[in-house]
């Protein structure tokens, strides 16, 4: 297939499953979606079983998206900007604090907790993997996926300090995982020495290097605004910010999440109030709502029907499931310490530690990751218990958020 092909039949399924969500279920529609395409995927397996060709021309399809270049190289700079856009820089300056502990530290943490049990956990049922691939899975599974967070909590109720904590976090610590997942990767799978030097090195060029890229081409994008009083022209200047800024981070070998956020802040804040009429506001919140929430669809749309992908081993799927609990008590634990320690020079929302466990969604990019890993059956079986993590956290944190915050 074409990859004119392949996108139509993407956005159209993404289409037909909006709509049914929109009349049937009536869910978020991330969530609506996402669900509709699961179901699909199921049902196409059975069907398979039957009617083999089936199943072969869906896989077909499935196996000309590329679903890691196409979320990282691709989709991710657009929802991040947009989803930046729109958070309030002084609220997140008041949070910089626990939100800035959560990303690095808590990430880290996360990572070698996860890594460790979950060695532990496939040693126990006879499943062989290397302790540097289950730290890799620690890596890529830590992160909390601002995607997934960003729709939900609008609708959860959440407090708003904490929401500014969820958020905050969520846009910062993606960029912290892919360095640790990076860096990792080299070790476990080129032989790369653990040069603590080396891993610190890429940690400032990837992390701060990209903060720092991101207030440059921000800054920029934002002189040029304010010299012009045209919507078309000042969408457009956005555009550019967001294509041209991730694929130069990408060739100077910065972070390109970083950028995007930090530019997207530096937009949505300062931009807005000083470089923009009312008109060329309105105009721009709703060119990137759209673009989020029709790129939003279409990543839970691939989410959903990436299951036909994954292997049946059945100790694999059982594995799996028992990861769920393991991913979420490490987020409990790499939540509750710092937060209970800053507790005692600043206050926190009721149940903080809870919500802020809860609604640490994992996503798109952890599913990416995975799929990045080299073809083996260690990958198969990360890439299960990836999958299972992701969609027990969008599907069930996601759904009964709303209902821990009003408990």
């Amino acid at each position: 297939m074409s990859l004119l092909d392949v996108i139509a039949v993407i956005i159209s399924l993404t289409a037909i499953f909006s709509y049914v969500n929109h009349h049937t279920l009536r869910l978020p529609n991330t969530i609506g979606v996402m669900l509709i395409a699961l179901m699909m995927s199921v049902i196409l397996l059975l069907v398979g079983l039957v009617y083999e060709p089936i199943t072969t021309h869906a896989l077909t399809l499935l196996n000309s998206i590329d679903f890691n270049r196409t979320l990282m190289d691709g989709m991710l700079s657009f929802l991040l900007f947009a989803g930046a856009l729109h958070v309030n820089l002084d609220d997140l300056s008041k949070q910089k604090g626990v939100i800035a502990v959560l990303a690095t530290v808590g990430v880290v943490a996360s990572t070698f907790i996860v890594g460790g049990f979950s060695w532990m956990l496939f040693g126990l049922l006879g499943i062989q993997i290397s302790l540097g691939y289950c730290l890799l899975f620690g890596a890529l599974i830590s992160p909390t996926d601002p995607i997934a967070v960003l729709g939900i909590l609008k609708k959860a109720g959440v407090p708003k300090s904490l929401e500014t904590k969820i958020t905050g976090e969520s846009l910062f610590n993606d960029g912290v995982g892919v360095v640790v997942f990076l860096a990792l990767f080299g070790i476990v799978t080129v032989n790369q020495e653990a040069d603590t030097w080396q891993i610190a090195w890429l940690f400032i060029t990837e992390v701060i290097g990209g903060g720092l890229m991101g207030l440059i081409l921000g800054g920029i994008a934002y002189a040029m605004l304010r010299r012009v009083d045209n919507y078309q022209v000042e969408v457009l200047i956005t555009l550019a910010l967001v294509m041209g800024g991730y694929a130069l981070a990408g060739s100077l070998h910065l972070s390109g999440p970083i950028v995007m956020v930090v530019g997207g802040l530096l937009i949505g804040n300062h931009g807005r109030r000083l470089a923009m009429s009312e008109k060329t506001r309105e105009h721009l919140d709703t060119f990137w709502e759209l673009v989020d929430e029709i790129l939003n669809a279409v990543l839970f749309v691939l989410i959903g029907l990436e299951v036909l992908v994954l292997s049946s081993d059945m100790s694999s799927w059982i594995a799996a499931l028992i990861m769920i609990p393991l991913v979420l008590s490490a987020r409990l634990i790499c939540v509750a310490v710092p937060v209970s320690l800053m507790k005692l020079k600043r206050s926190f929302s009721p149940n903080a530690i809870r919500i802020m466990t809860w609604g640490g969604l994992r996503g798109g990019i952890s599913v990416a990751l995975a799929l990045s890993l080299p073809l083996g059956a260690e990958r198969d079986t990360l890439l299960i218990a990836t999958y299972a993590v992701v969609i027990f956290s969008i599907v069930v944190q996601g759904l009964t958020i709303h209902k821990l915050v009003k408990h």
